[in-house]
């Protein structure tokens, strides 16, 4: 990690544009759903995406490349490249008329295995890697964004895509569904093999629903990073145990990871034993929603989740098993339809499932392995590594993430814990009893 120790290294921005899609688009406003318009999504979610060069595409501009895929993919998905905005009565929208995505291009003077292709800790400020227009917008301009682009290329002919991406207009599975049209373009397809959907009036717009913020950073702990590669042989361990345990029944690759994240945090932090202890990880509520969604969801981009929560004491959670610890999830994903229901209904008045907290109890789980990240390609292949970056380092939090392409298993980015617990909770986590 001798690149990581020195001095950062410099980005060289080779310009910025506003890139309007490729076609004439419709103009008019769009509504949000309910979900959409939810405050805390009210944000820019930022990530990393790592690729190797590619031999075969030497002398390509990747720049060039994904530039012109997303003025194609931007006709379909036009939305993207307007801007929020607020109506008369004070609800958020979708102002289609102007606006156009934030493209900029950049320049690297070293290989991406100079700086150990992006690992942890950055060898390069993710700023640089990341699209911030210059000058810099207002705080006021810039919450109106929906997406801002980056390709930094470096000299080995490997690049790194940076997005900003609003949590308003799409969920994971959604911005990962339009990178992959983008993908699509980019790597010579005449058109997008799924048609975008707007659909928003098929989410629950709940009478009465509590709505949440942005909780207080003050007097919450700063929490330290930590990603940890986990091995298909250690989820296999437990998933193991967990059908000798229960008669062969099959447990997820990601009930496993959490569980044992939730309990090692657990464990770590030392929580006094009848102190409650809470998970939170999202669902994809896509499927619930088949019937009302327009093609049966097929397309959809929109924010379409819910928040579920388990609970337990943390004696309970510290000293059970980690298949005991699956049970408890496992329990809690099964009430995803009831419970969804109800909030949709209206009938959960008391309780809003949607609002994160800092509370040091809480874990907020998400799992990135699924929503397709991992899959976009621009023609240079699959990329090497994602990089999903937080800025709230008060919110204890643990992505799963695929991890690099030559490694089977997982891999786990977490800021959970205090810097003084950092080595107990890494020690329980790759403990396999």
């Amino acid at each position: 990690m001798a690149a990581a120790a020195a001095k950062p290294v410099p980005v060289e921005r080779l310009g910025q544009r506003l890139v309007a899609p490729a076609a004439p688009t419709p103009e008019s406003p769009l509504r949000l759903s309910w979900l959409d318009r939810y405050p805390t999504q009210m944000a820019l979610i930022e990530s990393l995406h790592v690729f190797k060069p590619d031999m075969a595409r030497e002398g390509d501009s990747p720049a060039r490349a994904v530039e012109q895929a997303l003025a194609r993919a931007l006709v379909e998905y036009y939305p993207l490249a307007g801007r929020l905005t607020v109506t008369n009565a004070g609800e958020l929208q979708v102002d289609c008329s102007d606006g156009g995505v934030w493209f900029i291009e950049a320049a690297v003077r070293c290989r991406l295995e100079d700086v150990d292709y992006l690992e942890y800790p950055l060898a390069v400020d993710k700023d640089e890697l990341l699209p911030h227009p210059r000058p810099k917008p207002s705080r006021e301009e810039e919450s109106k964004l929906i997406l801002l682009v980056q390709v930094t290329t470096f000299d080995c002919g490997g690049f790194v895509v940076g997005f900003r991406f609003s949590h308003t207009v799409a969920d994971g599975p959604g911005a990962a569904q339009f990178m992959g049209a983008v993908g699509e373009l980019a790597r010579g397809a005449g058109r997008i093999s799924v048609a975008p959907v707007w659909g928003r009036d098929a989410i629950p717009d709940p009478a009465g629903a509590l709505v949440g913020s942005l909780p207080d950073p003050a007097g919450a702990k700063r929490l330290e990073y930590l990603a940890i590669d986990i091995s298909a042989d250690y989820i296999n361990h437990f998933k193991g145990q967990f059908a000798a345990a229960t008669g062969g029944a099959r447990c997820s690759a990601f009930e496993v990871l959490i569980a044992k994240a939730w309990q090692s945090r657990t464990r770590a932090v030392c929580f006094d034993e009848g102190s409650p202890v809470h998970l939170c990880f999202a669902m994809n509520a896509r499927p619930l929603l088949h019937a009302r969604l327009p093609s049966g969801g097929a397309g959809f981009y929109g924010n379409c989740y819910y928040i579920m929560r388990v609970s337990s004491t943390a004696g309970k959670v510290a000293s059970s098993t980690i298949t005991d610890v699956v049970k408890i999830i496992k329990e809690g994903k099964k009430r995803l339809p009831s419970e969804f229901a109800r909030w949709g209904a209206g009938e959960m008045a008391s309780v809003d499932p949607y609002q994160i907290t800092s509370d040091y109890r809480t874990l907020l789980v998400s799992d990135w392995t699924r929503l397709g990240f991992a899959e976009v390609d621009y023609g240079w292949g699959p990329p090497a590594h994602v990089v999903p970056l937080t800025n709230l380092d008060y919110i204890a939090t643990c992505i799963l993430v695929k991890p690099w392409v030559h490694k089977p298993g997982a891999r786990l980015i977490t800021q959970c814990v205090t810097p003084d617990r950092v080595a107990a909770f890494h020690d329980a986590l790759v403990d396999t009893n």
